[in-house]
């Protein structure tokens, strides 16, 4: 079965394969933070039965309803939105948390997991020159050549620039409020947080 995204190309849906491959067996309730147009929920969908979005942005959201599928997709706050604490099976998250209090998301991320379940963050984080150079360098040579053969697909959500918290600090954060969570930084310019709530 093809992803849908494979149609399109960025850096963003380069890492969805890292997001899904996450996804426990046995989930049967799925939140994506910060959805977007719902490419990311839609491949979700294929393989959990009961899937939200959620998004600030009216835009995407209208742009994802139009898909006539049968996810949930909410206009609001994930922050600040009834959701019931510890209700869904697996959380997702691709290039959201820098829009906000990164320590901030992650706990409310947590806090919506049933014990067991799987939080899954792809994100956008800061360099630190010149520590992070050499993974910048070689981020952009890749990303070239990924464009040449795929092209680009510009998402037309809003973004923010340059991400508030660095590479060093979300891997400070991720230990902190999630431990044992696997923290991965990768060449394409972004990171990865795997964390599985531990079972009660």
């Amino acid at each position: 079965m093809t992803p849908t995204g494979s149609r399109r190309w960025n850096h963003n849906i380069h890492y969805f394969p890292r997001i899904l491959g996450a996804v426990p067996a046995t989930a049967r309730r799925a939140l994506d933070v910060g959805c977007g147009e719902g490419m990311l929920a839609r491949e979700l969908r294929r393989i959990v039965p009961q899937v939200t979005g959620i998004d600030l942005d009216r835009p995407s959201v209208d742009e994802a309803r139009r898909h006539g599928d049968d996810i949930d997709y909410v206009l609001g706050d994930f922050l600040t939105h009834p959701f019931t604490p510890a209700s869904y099976d697996f959380v997702s998250s691709v290039a959201t948390l820098h829009h906000l209090d990164a320590a901030t998301g992650l706990n409310r991320m947590r806090e919506l997991l049933r014990p067991g379940g799987v939080l899954a963050v792809v994100g956008l984080a800061r360099s630190e020159i010149p520590r992070d150079l050499p993974w910048d360098l070689a981020g952009a040579a890749v990303g070239t050549a990924h464009r040449a053969f795929k092209g680009h697909w510009e998402h037309p959500s809003p973004t923010v620039w340059p991400p508030p918290a660095t590479y060093s600090q979300m891997r400070t954060l991720a230990a902190e409020i999630l431990p044992g969570a696997r923290y991965r930084r990768h060449l394409l310019l972004r990171y990865s947080i795997i964390w599985r709530r531990p079972p009660e």
